[in-house]
């Protein structure tokens, strides 16, 4: 099919032509209404086919300045011009005038410096340019920055997430997912390096665990620890932090708990708990606590780490000689829990 030609002593230019190369352009007549325009220049001023149109009903001429008639007009054949579509004055636009031999004009106009929010409001992509457009090279610059910025991005979290879980990895106990020794030894400096953190440090040991061992084996000892892991959890507080720190002792730590009442109204639950016979494969499993616990309460001046654990084992020690079913606080008394004759005995079945 033949391309369409613009009449007249333009000299036969093809509309598909101007289009394909100056997609941007007007061709004006000396009446200086628009003839043709490119299809670019349409697209963006969003009033349908501008042929017929006044030029400056579509255009807003800023420099040269004074160009108020089209002879002015033509007299800037050759010269840079700042413009801007009716719409969009927050655009600004650059062109360029050539005289036609007819008496008109043709303007070619380009997005220049404000390419990337002129690509972004009207949805440009390369077609809408000319090949030889540097535009085009910054469209694919722009959109290669942005498949960098994105893929960027999507490493970055991915670091992030695997940071974050060999963080999480390296202080978790990986058979009950309690906290390890590392992170109650993290958490018992940041709350000891804080002048209002109160809290009470337990150190559970369970009496009896090595009996389940030695009769069920050890996939009913890994079951037992999960168990009492659970337990934990669900007696803990949302601020409180219980940890594995290796075999069968388990270390807690109570936030804002440290009256003597405190301790022990927890240290009797928990203890209770663990006596509840723990299904395992048919048979139950038996074992007891012992619990030894230290509050920061109990010291004349700011403890350390070291010196509240020291404290909180030598409670356990108490606690274990006075027998199962036990808990000792620093500085007071071991308590029992009905410790003669427990018809629920750990050591039976």
């Amino acid at each position: 099919m033949t391309a369409p030609v613009l009449d007249g002593p333009a000299g036969l230019i093809a509309a598909a032509a101007l289009d394909r190369l100056l997609p941007m352009h007007l061709l004006l007549a000396p009446d200086r209404t628009i003839r043709h325009a490119g299809p670019t220049l349409e697209k963006m001023a969003g009033r349908g086919p501008l042929a017929g149109q006044p030029a400056d009903h579509v255009l807003d001429l800023r420099r040269p300045c004074g160009l108020d008639d089209f002879d002015r007009l033509l007299a800037a054949d050759g010269e840079r011009l700042t413009l801007a579509l009716r719409g969009a004055d927050d655009l600004p636009l650059r062109g360029v005038l050539v005289r036609m031999p007819d008496g008109g004009a043709l303007i070619d106009v380009s997005l220049g410096l404000s390419f990337e929010r002129g690509v972004t409001r009207f949805d440009l992509n390369g077609s809408d340019f000319s090949p030889c457009d540097q535009t085009v090279e910054l469209l694919y610059l722009q959109e290669a920055n942005a498949v960098i910025a994105r893929l960027s991005r999507q490493l970055t979290d991915r670091l992030s997430a695997a940071r974050e879980a060999a963080e999480h990895q390296a202080l978790t106990d990986p058979l009950t997912a309690l906290a390890n020794r590392r992170a109650m030894d993290i958490e018992l400096r940041r709350l000891l390096e804080d002048p209002g953190a109160e809290f009470a440090l337990l150190h559970l040991d369970l009496d009896f665990f090595k009996q389940v061992n030695d009769t069920r084996g050890h996939a009913a000892g890994d079951h037992v620890l999960i168990e009492i892991a659970g337990i934990l959890r669900g007696d803990l507080r949302g601020m409180d932090m219980a940890a594995r720190i290796g075999g069968d002792e388990f270390l807690a730590v109570l936030r804002d708990t440290t009256t003597p009442e405190g301790i022990s109204m927890l240290a009797e639950r928990l203890i209770r708990r663990i006596e509840r016979p723990i299904p395992f494969e048919g048979r139950v499993c038996r074992v007891s606590a012992s619990i030894g616990a230290v509050a920061t309460t109990a010291y004349g001046s700011r403890p350390g780490a070291d010196l509240m654990m020291a404290d909180a084992d030598a409670a356990l020690y108490r606690a274990k000689k006075a027998g199962r079913a036990t808990f000792a606080i620093h500085g007071r008394q071991a308590e029992c829990l009905n410790r003669e004759k427990r018809a629920d005995d750990p050591r039976r079945g």
